[in-house]
Formats: C-alpha cells, sequence, structure tokens
C-alpha cells in the first residue's frame, strides 16, 4: 500500500512554510544537473533555465551553459568562453550534453512527442516538428519539463514519436542505447522518473500540497507507485534568496507555475 507524505502543504500553491509551487519546479529541475561535473546544461523554458542556473551557483559549479547560440555564459549570463558549432556537436554525440525539454505527449516508457496530434499523414494538429528530438534522446542525458500534468500531456501511446522512449531505444539495439538516458519528467505537481525494472514510469515525488490521487487522475496511464513517496525536497533559505532576488527578481516563474 501507498503511503503518504508526512510532509504539510496548502491547496493555493504554496508550502506550509511559504515556499510556491513555482519554487518547488525550480528545484526539481535543478536537481536534474545534480552530479552532473562538466556537463553542457540546455534548458528549455523559464523554470528549467532557473533551475539551471540555480544548479550552476549552488551544488553543481561545473555546469556548462550556453547563450543558445556560440558562447559559454555564467549563472548571471556573463560570457565565460567560446563554444563553436563543431564543439558543441562533439558535447553532444559524446553524451556530455543534458537536455531538459518539453513535451506535448509523453507515454510510460518516455517517448515524446512534439510533432503532430493525430495520424502524422493528415494530423489534426501540426506542432513543432521532430526537430533535434531524436538527437537529443538517442546521443545524451534529456529530461522533461511539463508546466500542466494532464492527460493530454501523459498519454497511453503517443501519436508519433519525437524523442525516444526506454522501449523503443531498446528495440533499436546497442547502438540506441550507449547514452540514452530519461533521468527524470519534472510537472506542476510531482517528479517522476524511469527507475523501475522495465523503465516504466514511476512516481518519484510530489510537490507539498498535492496527492498521489490527483497525479492518478491526471495521468493517461498507470503509474508505478512505490511503498514511500517523498515529497520534492524542501529549497534551502540561499537557494530561495537565489532564485526571488538575483535569479528571478520579476517572479516570472509564477506565469508559468501560478501560486
Amino acid at each position: 500500500m501507498t503511503s503518504t507524505p508526512g510532509t504539510p502543504g496548502t491547496t493555493d500553491g504554496t508550502s506550509a512554510g511559504g515556499v510556491t509551487r513555482a519554487e518547488y519546479c525550480v528545484i526539481a529541475c535543478a536537481e536534474a544537473w545534480r552530479g552532473s561535473g562538466e556537463t553542457l546544461a540546455s534548458p528549455m523554458g523559464l523554470i528549467p533555465g532557473i533551475g539551471a542556473r540555480l544548479a550552476r551557483r549552488t551544488f553543481a559549479p561545473g555546469l556548462l551553459m550556453t547563450d543558445g547560440e556560440a558562447m559559454l555564459i555564467g549563472p548571471d549570463g556573463e560570457r565565460e568562453g567560446w563554444l563553436p558549432y563543431r564543439q558543441h556537436l562533439e558535447f553532444v554525440t559524446r553524451g556530455g550534453r543534458h537536455v531538459m525539454m518539453g513535451a506535448s505527449q509523453l507515454d510510460r516508457f518516455g517517448n515524446q512527442n512534439i510533432s503532430c496530434i493525430g495520424d502524422w499523414r493528415q494530423p489534426a494538429r501540426q506542432l513543432l516538428g521532430v526537430r533535434g528530438a531524436p538527437v537529443n534522446t538517442l546521443n545524451n542525458p534529456t529530461s522533461y519539463w511539463v508546466p500542466r500534468h494532464s492527460r493530454r500531456v501523459f498519454v497511453d501511446k503517443v501519436d508519433m514519436v519525437s524523442g525516444v522512449g526506454y522501449d523503443n531505444a531498446a528495440a533499436a539495439g546497442p547502438s540506441a542505447t550507449r547514452f540514452h538516458h530519461l533521468p527524470r519528467v519534472v510537472t506542476d505537481l510531482a517528479v517522476l522518473d524511469f527507475g523501475t525494472p522495465d523503465h516504466t514510469m514511476r512516481l518519484a515525488s510530489l510537490h507539498p500540497g498535492v496527492t498521489v490521487d490527483e497525479v492518478r487522475e491526471a495521468t493517461g496511464f498507470e503509474l508505478v507507485l512505490p511503498d514511500d513517496i517523498p515529497y520534492t525536497r524542501e529549497p534551502t533559505a540561499r537557494e530561495l534568496r537565489l532564485i526571488r532576488d538575483e535569479l528571478d527578481p520579476k517572479a516570472l516563474r509564477h506565469r508559468e507555475v501560478p501560486a
């Protein structure tokens, strides 16, 4: 039987200590890069970006970040070095980058869709296209950020595979599994991972104020539920100060995940 975490929370998006849901999401995203060493972080989205910069400022000082073009930058955006495209590709092809992407759909094995909704031959909705998702997922660790956890995103089967999940990587063989790794999925409700024998998605932690039933109701397939499900860890006083005063003083994080 699955236990309920013991840390108190409230229903308005804040913890009992005043930490907002968006700030828990920042912490959960930052934790994706813990222990990464000299890894190139590629966060896509506001909250993942704040999380990567927070990790760099605290427990992952060796993390590398770019301006999205050709420069390495520090946590405050200052230029630290040059990263030519050929070197960027070297990071990618040897597993030296950790991307955090978005997803229009995700299934239980971590297959991601950002291309289309419906049959690809005549889709009901055209999205971004496959883009770099296959290269990202097969060549370096890839996590996901989902700001609205719902059954529209967490589906039993994606309409088209853009990012490769564990089942499809295994079917393709060693060339696909060499660097394939999906560390975590962070949503506005919880943190999910694939730490199960068959690499199906499980509930790793709940953000304070969220229940197991809420996550299950918002997921279009059965999640693996450990016996003990913790709450997402509390930010330290220093981390909160960095988030609120230095990394996101305009509180843009609350536009993505309202308090």
